[in-house]
């Protein structure tokens, strides 16, 4: 029968190992949540946000889910935005993509077979058919693949700009900011996309 007990042991170790370099460290974590970033990002377990920007729990308020979409009838990521924008005042929304995402590539393939996935990849399939001729262009399907991510990111910048939650911190002079990064996993670098929003207009 398998079991998690790996989990709880690399847990204790890592708990363990915190408390011999900073003794207090849970009790002030325990106290405060006051990050300046929300995090939208993929799934992917290979793209942990906290890691990849070497913060600290604490600094990042994530959500994530597959191919980093933000739609407005996915009541979880606006709940989500909801709350980093108008209860902990984020100051950054930075929606992160990464380069070979698995939910684009999926996306790219226009079989209908995979069940409920292939609704939430349609969000995706839809930004593709907006750039097809472009992104068809290129020579290889990872090139393919790459500038879809990209484009992906961009429209999801869009999204969350739409966001009521967001429209209205920006017209009640909030400082926030959207921004859209890709992430490669074959070097562990963020590019910056270039489509930061500082305003509503």
């Amino acid at each position: 029968m398998s079991n998690i007990d790996e989990l709880f042991s690399n847990n204790r170790a890592w708990s363990n190992g915190v408390r011999t370099v900073d003794p207090e460290y849970f009790k002030r974590l325990s106290t405060q949540q006051a990050p300046k970033y929300l995090w939208i990002g993929c799934s992917d377990s290979r793209v942990p946000a906290n890691q990849i920007v070497d913060l600290p729990p604490g600094e990042v308020f994530v959500h994530r889910n597959i191919a980093n979409v933000v739609v407005h009838t996915d009541l979880n990521c606006l709940s989500v935005i909801q709350y980093a924008v108008a209860v902990l005042k984020v100051e950054h929304i930075v929606v992160c993509g990464h380069y070979g995402c698995g939910g684009v590539m999926a996306a790219l393939d226009d079989r209908f077979d995979r069940g409920l996935i292939d609704n939430w990849l349609r969000h995706i399939r839809d930004v593709y058919l907006e750039h097809q001729d472009e992104i068809d262009a290129f020579d290889t399907d990872q090139a393919k693949v790459n500038r879809l991510c990209e484009h992906n990111v961009m429209r999801q910048v869009n999204n969350v700009c739409k966001v009521p939650t967001v429209r209205s911190a920006w017209s009640e002079g909030q400082s926030l900011s959207v921004h859209g990064v890709i992430y490669g996993l074959e070097d562990g670098l963020l590019k910056n996309l270039n489509v930061s929003v500082s305003s509503g207009d």
